[in-house]
């Protein structure tokens, strides 16, 4: 398994990040006839929030981020880019396991969108996300955890 580690994103990540997004989201957007070079970056741009985000290493190089932000009630899991170079790797799997275990998400919901007919569908399932609602481009997704 690969040694992944976390580290808090800064603002000066921001532009990176945007980047690893349209680069992550680009076939599943291409798909469904929604890619936009501009609107793709502006879009993480627009909720991007250091305090709650965080970068994914592997043997220090940057390789995924991931955002859980509070809410009222819940949580919400966004911004979870892995670069296609290392998908299928488990790293998904890992930090999906670290962020389900820390102490503030413990009794509370965690909810997520996912593109239609993305692979990481079924990663959040294999977690016990369930379907809540879904549009023609994202499918809404919660877990209760325990």
């Amino acid at each position: 398994m690969i040694q992944i580690t976390m580290r808090q994103a800064i603002q000066a990540d921001q532009e990176q990040l945007a980047d690893l997004r349209a680069l992550a989201l680009y076939d599943d957007l291409n798909r469904l006839g929604r890619y936009d070079e501009v609107k793709v970056r502006e879009r993480f741009r627009n909720t991007f929030d250091p305090e709650y985000t965080w970068i994914i290493e592997v043997e220090g190089a940057a390789v995924g981020c991931v955002a859980l932000k509070p809410k009222l009630e819940e949580m919400l899991l966004e911004h979870f880019y892995i670069h296609p170079d290392v998908q299928g790797q488990k790293i998904g799997t890992q930090v999906l396991n670290t962020l389900l275990q820390r102490d503030e998400v413990q009794g509370r919901r965690v909810i997520l969108n996912v593109l239609q007919g993305s692979p990481a569908r079924r990663l959040y399932e294999r977690f016990g996300f369930v379907l809540d609602s879904e549009d023609e481009v994202d499918v809404f997704m919660s877990v209760q955890v325990q």
